[in-house]
């Protein structure tokens, strides 16, 4: 096997805590207590998300937002199922199964790689691109949203988001990995270190930088429409009855999409904070840099997770359908008729 063959990615390096190795020419195995206590912060990581991803996915069904923020629910539901994958591969990871067979080989390229969990949480990334532009049409453009934005469209963006990234991380993980006497060598296997440089170059530019310049762009041009919006409402405001009735509904219908807006820049900016670190990494380890701090991996890896863990309180604090059912469901709170 020639060290072009077996040149390691940005995640090899990673996997080495459960015997996976650097690379196909060196056997590197890292102390059991980080390992330990990292694994054991994922899977508690990854219950905490999965129990609030199923606490607002019930609070979304409860008040019906579920048919009226479909990408929304859609973004929670791709959550949840990142936090279950997390639970599941680290535990497995844990165990040290025995990798033998094509059932070896799944466990090794589906879970052992994180190839479920990249899938759900890239799933997730494009979903939440998909609110975004889909907010920015509503507010910016609502009277063409009106009649062109149909169900299909957001259905289809909803779908694209599973399919896309089922797609570039099963064909990813499924050519580069393999097992090899029942250690399993994880993004290993590139054709050339120009392969394994442009796969890295198109993740980062792909699902970070573009998705961080959708945020901005959007939800710029969002909050200057609702704040102009409030000002020419404002300036209205001493019309008359029948002028201030329409400019409260008006009112009460941007004030829906401000709670949104607001909602969602939180979200997308907490977004672009967790993810830099994990990327940051990824570099450091592509541009050779230092390829022993699997101690900072695990630290920018819980900057992902934490996020995928704490999204939903966003949700339960800034979405107003969303925080009441969850207030009904307070034990300790005292409500009246």
């Amino acid at each position: 096997m020639t060290e072009e063959s077996s040149t390691a990615s940005h995640l090899s390096v990673a996997m080495t805590t459960i015997g996976i190795t650097q690379n196909a020419g060196e056997n590197a195995m890292t102390s059991l207590s980080l390992p330990g206590v990292a694994f054991f912060l994922c899977c508690a990581m990854g219950v905490v998300g999965t129990a609030t991803n199923g606490l607002v996915l019930y609070a979304m069904v409860a008040s019906k937002q579920h048919k009226k923020q479909v990408l929304i629910f859609n973004q929670n539901v791709l959550d949840l199922f990142t936090c279950i994958s997390i639970v599941v591969s680290n535990s497995l990871k844990f165990s040290r199964v025995q990798l033998s067979g094509s059932l070896g080989y799944l466990l090794c390229t589906l879970l052992l790689s994180d190839c479920l969990t990249w899938i759900f949480a890239t799933g997730s990334n494009f979903n939440l691109a998909s609110v975004t532009v889909e907010r920015y049409l509503k507010v910016v453009h609502s009277a063409w949203s009106k009649t062109k934005l149909r169900k299909w469209i957001i259905y289809s963006a909803g779908a694209f988001a599973w399919i896309g990234a089922l797609l570039y991380h099963a064909t990813l993980a499924f050519s580069t990995t393999d097992v090899i006497d029942g250690q399993c060598y994880v993004y290993t296997f590139w054709q050339s270190d120009t392969a394994n440089a442009f796969e890295l170059f198109y993740n980062f530019v792909t699902f970070y930088v573009v998705i961080i310049l959708i945020f901005i762009f959007c939800y710029w041009r969002i909050l200057t429409v609702i704040h102009r919006q409030a000002s020419v409402m404002a300036g209205h405001a001493a019309a008359g009855p029948i002028t201030a009735a329409q400019t409260q509904t008006q009112a009460q219908y941007n004030q829906i999409q401000s709670n949104v807006a607001k909602t969602m820049v939180f979200v997308c900016a907490f977004h672009a904070i967790s993810w830099l670190p994990i990327y940051i990494y990824m570099l450091n380890v592509r541009l050779n840099i230092n390829q022993a701090l699997v101690p900072y991996y695990y630290v920018a890896l819980m900057f992902a997770y934490l996020y995928m863990c704490t999204n939903p309180f966003f949700y339960a604090t800034k979405f107003d359908p969303v925080r009441k059912v969850l207030l009904r469901l307070n034990p300790c709170k005292k409500t009246t008729e």
